[in-house]
């Protein structure tokens, strides 16, 4: 009797766990083929918004209207945004695709430069007529490419859940023919990078990727090793570990860090001049001892110390008893947006705890700021008049096409909301229109507070 029961009970395990096996198959199934429908989806339609935009960029180089020529530049960058949106729902991760999806954000920025400024005031140029016939062709041989990859998909049964797990294992041996249909379109994409060099494609232009202002003679290893002592206030620089960037880096550079028990730094410095380019300590901060505006004080000190002339404080925060201050560029009065340095300043102490000065050395050099052609006044005529203007500054800024332009900087209140408004003081365009967040003001005593939160964070 007993041996029946046993044999019973195993009879149910074993069927129990059959339909245990069997639903988990069929969950990991439908799994599989909700994966399957999604890539194949997001192929297909990558396909088909390459055809669409292709067409789309040959009926802009047709047209002759300005009102109409806008709308569509706007369509065609709507499209690049829904393809790169598509690429990147593809099982392609594995497999390097950055040339492709950086030629679609490039058509985009391209398009929607042009789409946003008065193309009755500054039509189309000759060497932006020829960009855009480029990006038609180069679009309509990368639509061909594509379509031969489909057309495979579709009269071989192709699975996109082979090509991830081919991506995945390196097999060699298995079928790849999707894997190697990209490549072959990654590999003509990368050819039109170079002819597409000049277009104006970019999102800023090349000088100012250059760090044109790092000043100095180039330094050692040993001397970067002494500066990296002082710049992070530390002891003895046995612990100091310095490493050098790679050959072909954008800007040559060590990197040196530190580990001191709970606390620890890094920095980056250039090896010409050994100008400090950002720098991070993290330590327990303890009760604050020191008030804001102190901290301010000391973060002065530090930019006097490392040779940062004319900045001017644009606010300054407290979090966790940390002041964290931004600094502008100020030449002659105007305050320049892009040469921006920001100092964190421990308020137990007023030691340095961090320093970024990337966009300060990428974009800092003497400026030929004009004279603006439009006064206070009718720059503040601009202005929403239900808006009640409490500060004025002159300042440059980048305007949406990447562009530097002089503005008038106001201030002001619109019921319980703060806002930060450019006006073009040249032509009296309204630029950009910021809505402030509600941080306190904090005011130190020799400059005007703004409520704005960090821009430059380290």
């Amino acid at each position: 009797m007993l041996r029946w029961i046993l044999i019973g009970v195993l009879a149910v395990g074993v069927a129990g766990t059959a339909f245990w096996g069997y639903q988990e198959h069929q969950e990991k199934n439908a799994i599989l083929i909700q994966a399957e429908n999604n890539y194949q989806r997001a192929f297909h339609e990558l396909s088909y918004h390459m055809d669409i935009l292709h067409d789309k960029i040959g009926t802009a180089l047709a047209m002759n209207s300005k009102e109409s020529l806008s709308p569509q530049m706007i369509e065609i960058w709507r499209l690049t945004s829904e393809a790169v949106s598509n690429v990147g729902q593809l099982p392609l991760t594995l497999m390097p695709f950055n040339k492709t999806e950086e030629f679609l954000s490039n058509i985009g920025d391209f398009t929607y430069r042009t789409a946003v400024r008065d193309l009755n005031q500054k039509p189309l140029s000759d060497k932006e007529m020829s960009t855009l016939e480029s990006l038609y062709e180069q679009s309509g041989e990368l639509k061909n490419e594509l379509r031969k990859v489909q057309n495979t998909v579709l009269d071989e049964d192709l699975r996109w859940m082979d090509v991830q797990l081919a991506l995945a294992t390196q097999d060699e041996q298995t079928d790849n023919t999707i894997v190697d249909g990209f490549k072959t379109v990654e590999k003509k994409v990368e050819g039109y990078a170079e002819s597409n060099v000049d277009s104006a494609l970019t999102g800023t232009s090349s000088k100012e990727h250059k760090y044109e202002n790092l000043s100095g003679e180039k330094i050692n290893k040993k001397e970067a090793k002494k500066k990296g002592k002082e710049l992070l206030n530390v002891n003895g620089s046995d612990n100091l570990t310095v490493t050098e960037s790679g050959k072909g880096a954008n800007l040559p550079i060590y990197s040196i860090s530190y580990q001191n028990g709970d606390e620890n730094g890094y920095m980056d410095m250039s090896k010409q001049g050994g100008h400090p380019l950002t720098l991070l300590i993290n330590r327990d901060v303890k009760e604050k001892n020191i008030s804001l505006n102190e901290g301010l004080e000391k973060a002065k000190e530090y930019l006097e110390k490392y040779d940062f002339d004319q900045m001017a404080l644009f606010q300054s925060n407290q979090f966790d008893n940390v002041g964290v201050y931004s600094f502008l560029y100020n030449q002659d009065g105007t305050r320049v947006y892009s040469d921006a340095i920001e100092v964190k300043v421990a308020l137990d102490n007023g030691d340095l705890l961090g320093l970024t000065a990337r966009n300060y050395f990428m974009n800092h050099k003497e400026r030929d700021i004009p004279e603006p052609e439009l006064s206070s006044e009718e720059a503040r005529e601009k202005v929403n008049p239900d808006v009640t203007i409490n500060e004025e500054h002159m300042a440059v800024i980048d305007n949406d096409v990447g562009e530097e332009v002089l503005v008038y900087e106001f201030l002001g209140v619109l019921g319980n909301e703060t806002y930060r408004i450019f006006i073009n003081a040249m032509d009296g365009t309204e630029e950009k229109v910021e809505k402030l967040d509600g941080t306190e003001i904090n005011f130190a005593s020799n400059f005007k507070g703004s409520i704005m939160p960090s821009l430059f964070y380290i």
